[in-house]
This record gives structure tokens, C-alpha cells and sequence, in this order.
């Protein structure tokens, strides 16, 4: 698995997903709990995974669909 993109904006994984899903690009979400133990503030981002094989494909939907990556 690799890191597709690490953002603390809670309305870009969803976002994100979904337009992988839509082109069959499986993702894991890593530190929903670390965020949710911080209490919301939004200091701590949370990591979208994706294979390694797919995520040049997944890197290029992400640009495509104007989805930042460095956010």
C-alpha cells in the first residue's frame, strides 16, 4: 500500500473514495481513529492508501478531478 494523499480537510477522503471506487481503484483509510482522538480540531490528518500498482492511476484521477494531494 502506498499513500495516495494526507489531508486534515474531513470532505476530501470522501471525495476521494468515491472517485476511486467509481474506477474499481481499492483504498484504506488509515488514522480515522487518531483523528477522532484529538477531538476534532483537525491538527492530525488522515491517510488514504491505495496499491502500489494503482497508484499511478490514482494519482492521475486525483489531478484530473482537480482532488489535492498536498492538502
Amino acid at each position: 500500500m502506498e499513500e495516495l494523499l494526507r489531508t486534515t480537510d474531513i470532505t476530501i477522503i470522501p471525495l476521494a473514495r468515491a472517485l476511486l471506487q467509481d474506477e474499481g481503484i481499492d483504498s484504506f483509510e488509515l488514522d480515522v481513529n487518531m483523528s477522532v482522538l484529538e477531538g476534532s480540531i483537525g491538527i492530525l490528518p488522515r491517510r488514504l492508501m491505495v496499491r502500489t500498482a494503482d497508484l499511478p492511476a490514482a494519482r492521475q484521477l486525483m489531478l484530473d478531478s482537480g482532488v489535492p494531494l498536498d492538502c
